[in-house]
């Protein structure tokens, strides 16, 4: 159902810039929008309001655009406009190679729709790629006092900008574990004495001589194939994952360097859950099959997978200290901006063009030197987005070059400066 409103356009006329750059945003019903179209024709645009006010949803719109996921929800009708049941939102972005209309349908009833120059695609993994980015928000600071499953989120989210394909990879490896995970489940006693691994009865031909079940070996046999599937998807995950952090490493490094004045070094360091010695899938995946064997009696015991890269760890290091348990906020801050930082530069160099950088509330997590290296890496090279609740924190030469809209209530208006 479509609720039909005046439409909102706002705009500032000025020139353009970085070779990704994303021309409008329109929003149609997409969280407390009723109906906006934003044009952005400065490098930096400066969204301000109070809390509440639609501001993060702008941004989550974008994000939408560029991942096809909500850091904040996992269903669509989270972002629908009540009562409406479809929203949509539409970008129009220029790159080297042109001028690129991206579309995403939502249903509140129904499977999303996306579209790439109006053409819908049958495959949502051909629409990502297009519109590459960076999100910095508040809730990063989790990467490091949060628990493995927000590093393996953040990790994945920077894979799938890298590589595309990577999104099927994942998919493909988490549909196998379902499926072992129920068959385990369905093997495992409902009085919780554990898994009915070889049931034996006693044959009448042969009075104590103990013989199986029919029904045991096809069952064993199944999980048997489940495990040789889930060793060779999830090799491709682990593989993936080392490849990126390898490079992104350095990067963050120096970075990490720069902004604590050479005080501190960081390490990055991959914990699969799978030990990799070598980029060899064959040995990866007797590694991976060699655990399995290993684990029987937990997972046999627990009824779910207790192996492969859904239980990987991404460990930050300060100084040789776990970051996690003894790093300082201030520390931990520093770590977040380093890898946010190493973010841009590493999707840089390996699309060929500067992704957005989306900036949610964070200035206000940030003390002033950290604010003055995150705002002069960004100068006018990356396209960016900010949303903050006041414009102290910045300086007037931002302000300047910047366009700034005041939001309220999803409704946005321009700044005049």
């Amino acid at each position: 159902m479509w609720v039909v409103p005046e439409q909102l356009t706002i705009s500032i006329c000025s020139p353009v810039f970085a070779s990704m750059y994303l021309k409008t945003l329109h929003l149609k019903q997409f969280r407390n929008y009723l109906e906006q179209q934003v044009e952005f024709n400065a490098p930096k645009t400066i969204l301000v309001g109070d809390n509440a006010q639609g501001k993060s949803n702008l941004l989550e719109a974008v994000e939408l655009l560029s991942t096809l996921r909500s850091h904040r929800t996992s269903r669509d009708r989270d972002l629908i406009y009540s009562p409406a049941t479809i929203a949509q939102v539409t970008g129009h972005l220029e790159r080297d190679l042109g001028a690129v209309e991206l579309a995403v349908t939502l249903r509140s009833n129904s499977r999303r729709t996306v579209a790439l120059n109006s053409e819908s695609l049958r495959r949502q993994l051909d629409f990502l790629g297009t519109l590459n980015m960076v999100q910095f928000s508040s809730l990063d600071l989790d990467l490091v006092r949060g628990g493995p499953e927000q590093r393996r989120t953040w990790l994945d989210g920077l894979l799938i900008q890298l590589e595309p394909v990577y999104a099927h990879i994942l998919q493909q490896y988490n549909q196998v574990l379902r499926q072992r995970n129920a068959l385990l489940r369905r093997m495992h006693r409902p009085d919780g004495a554990g898994l009915i691994e070889a049931p034996l009865l006693a044959t009448a031909a042969t009075p104590g001589v103990m013989a199986e079940v029919p029904e045991a070996k096809p069952v064993r046999e199944e999980l048997a194939l489940w495990d040789t599937q889930l060793a060779v998807a999830g090799t491709r995950v682990i593989r993936r994952r080392n490849r990126v952090l390898r490079r992104l490493a350095p990067i963050a490094y120096d970075w990490h360097r720069a902004i604590s004045g050479s005080r501190e070094e960081l390490e990055i360091r991959y914990a699969p859950n799978v030990e990799q010695t070598e980029d060899d899938p064959g040995l990866i995946q007797q590694a991976f099959l060699d655990k399995i064997y290993s684990r029987t009696t937990a997972e046999q015991h627990q009824a779910t997978t207790l192996v492969g890269p859904h239980r990987d760890e991404v460990e930050f290091m300060i100084n040789g200290n776990y970051a996690r348990q003894y790093g300082s906020q201030g520390q931990q801050r520093t770590l977040v901006l380093a890898l946010k930082l190493a973010e841009l530069k590493l999707i840089e160099e390996v699309i060929g063009e500067p992704p957005l950088l989306l900036l949610d509330d964070v200035l206000a997590e940030l003390d002033l030197h950290r604010q003055n290296q995150l705002l002069e890496a960004i100068q006018k090279r990356y396209q960016t987005l900010i949303t903050t609740t006041h414009l102290g924190a910045f300086e007037a030469q931002w302000l300047h070059s910047s366009q700034i809209f005041s939001v309220n209530a999803g409704q946005l208006a321009a700044v005049s400066r």
